[in-house]
């Protein structure tokens, strides 16, 4: 009893750090204040003046385009590569799954550094231009993402019955056929994990951001700015910008809200499935 005690207030104090300073920045987006812990009234304030605030909009815009741009991306990747890999030979897979652990136990900071003198080498060398452009950083947020999506993917690969594909062959489905028809729906889970976490790395990554962008999306000719690179730019000079604040709030809501109705949906869909087993079985009698 004093071990379980012990244990959940473990729990809930582990909970209670790592969600207070998200609460604090939540209370203090309803205030003017231009540093967290002055507080000048209640007011609503800041929401507006995030929405009118184009430095910031710019950045969210850009950090929305290349997060769900990579994340697709990773996904047609990551999931082709998974789905080869469990119909390759044992030692081809094998093969694969060690190359792709890499980048997941590797440093950022060298997955930065190497795609940075690559583009630095062919830009030099061979293409005679700077190649740091949209597409250098969508490249480094795809070779982030990749190793996640397939990892994600494998698991209801290896679920799944191998035998299923050769059955929808056998039974005079195409190739392609079989893929959608058959292996597709099985893996769908896998590739929605995959999906929703290459699109929170992309949302978070800094260091390859920082290292692979250049000039163009919303920023013109500007250099690329996103959140992460915007807040460490204003870090530099001064506080961060109140209307930031408000933006956290606002994701940290969608974010709630997320999970509470994926929740509630997994609870619905257990509970029709209990009931039509129900329903099976009295039948069955």
């Amino acid at each position: 009893m004093v071990k379980k005690i012990f244990a959940q207030a473990y729990i809930w104090l582990i909970l209670f750090l790592m969600y207070l300073p998200i609460l604090v920045l939540v209370a203090f987006s309803f205030t003017t204040a231009t540093n967290v812990g002055e507080w000048t009234g209640f007011t609503f304030d800041l929401f507006p003046r995030l929405f009118q605030s184009s430095e910031i909009m710019i950045a969210l815009g850009n950090t929305l385009i290349i997060a769900f741009t990579s994340a697709a991306v990773s996904v047609l990747l990551g999931a082709s590569g998974a789905v080869g890999a469990f119909y390759s030979s044992k030692k081809w897979r094998k093969a694969y799954d060690s190359v792709t652990q890499i980048p997941i136990v590797n440093a950022e900071i060298v997955m930065a550094l190497s795609l940075t003198v690559m583009f630095v080498f062919l830009g030099s060398v061979i293409f005679k231009t700077n190649l740091f452009s949209f597409w250098t950083l969508l490249i480094g947020h795809v070779v982030l993402s990749v190793p996640f999506v397939y990892v994600s993917v494998k698991p209801k690969l290896q679920q799944m019955d191998p035998s299923l594909y050769e059955a929808a062959i056998d039974l005079g489905a195409t190739p392609r056929q079989a893929l959608n028809k058959v292996i597709i729906p099985e893996i769908i889970p896998g590739v929605i994990s995959g999906f929703l976490l290459a699109l929170t790395l992309s949302l978070d990554d800094f260091i390859i951001t920082a290292f692979t962008r250049g000039s163009g999306l919303l920023n013109g000719e500007g250099t690329i700015e996103t959140l992460s690179t915007l807040v460490q730019a204003k870090i530099k000079k001064g506080p961060i910008p109140p209307e930031m604040r408000a933006l956290t709030t606002i994701i940290f809501a969608v974010v709630v809200i997320g999970a509470i109705s994926i929740s509630l949906y997994r609870a619905y869909r257990a509970k029709n499935a209990s009931k039509l087993k129900a329903r099976k079985k009295l039948y069955e009698r």
